[in-house]
């Protein structure tokens, strides 16, 4: 990674109007078409309920102002339950939510399929993290592929929670659901990549917080 060379050109935008909203979803649908695990729709967009839930932050990429990516962050607690993997592996994530876990729950990863930029995941996957320092997070869920399952493991060292592939709706492939231990491996994944890290500034400006959990409508 080009490290800070990178993030001069990166801005991250929490989508506050429809018109941001819109691009997000037909950048979506765009690029999830494009490696063929959505079937094609009239209105060329992708989205679903979880994208207005009061727990979830939905972020566009930018990379010298053009939207490259977007990500979607949750924030699951005892009382914030509301995401798609909670929807699908209820009978996983309810117990631990009940236990008192905070899990920060990363959905709708995207990069723009029409270019060439090989740190772009990374700039994307970052904001996952940065929400895991901003609300002191025990884990780190992400539903995907099992071949993306494996950059997760490379890279964050996520591990499965669930081996057995399961689907959501709409999506024509299988998902694998993996887990990071945040509180544990946080310092081995920094010292891995520092750019991962973040300020108190950045992540009260990304999320609104200094560690009190409000929701995204207080940001």
């Amino acid at each position: 990674m080009r490290g800070g060379t990178l993030f001069r050109d990166v801005d991250y935008r929490l989508a506050r109007t429809e018109e941001e909203r819109e691009a997000i979803y037909a950048l979506r649908y765009r690029a999830y078409l494009r490696i063929g695990v959505i079937r094609e729709a009239e209105d060329k967009r992708l989205t679903d309920k979880h994208d207005h839930a009061p727990n979830s932050w939905l972020f566009g990429v930018y990379v010298k102002d053009c939207l490259r990516g977007s990500i979607r962050i949750h924030l699951l607690t005892r009382d914030c339950r509301e995401s798609l993997c909670v929807d699908r592996y209820g009978d996983i994530l309810h117990p631990r939510l009940d236990r008192g876990e905070i899990i920060i729950d990363a959905a709708r990863f995207v990069g723009d399929p029409d270019i060439s930029m090989p740190e772009l995941p990374y700039s994307i996957m970052r904001l996952g993290f940065v929400a895991s320092d901003a609300f002191n997070a025990d884990t780190g869920l992400i539903a995907c592929s099992p071949e993306h399952g494996r950059f997760y493991e490379r890279f964050l060292l996520y591990k499965p929670l669930l081996a057995q592939p399961h689907t959501f709706p709409g999506i024509t492939v299988k998902s694998v659901l993996i887990a990071a231990n945040f509180k544990a491996d946080r310092e081995k994944v920094l010292r891995r990549y520092p750019i991962l890290g973040s300020s108190a500034f950045e992540r009260r400006m990304l999320f609104g917080t200094d560690g009190l959990m409000p929701l995204p409508a207080a940001a």
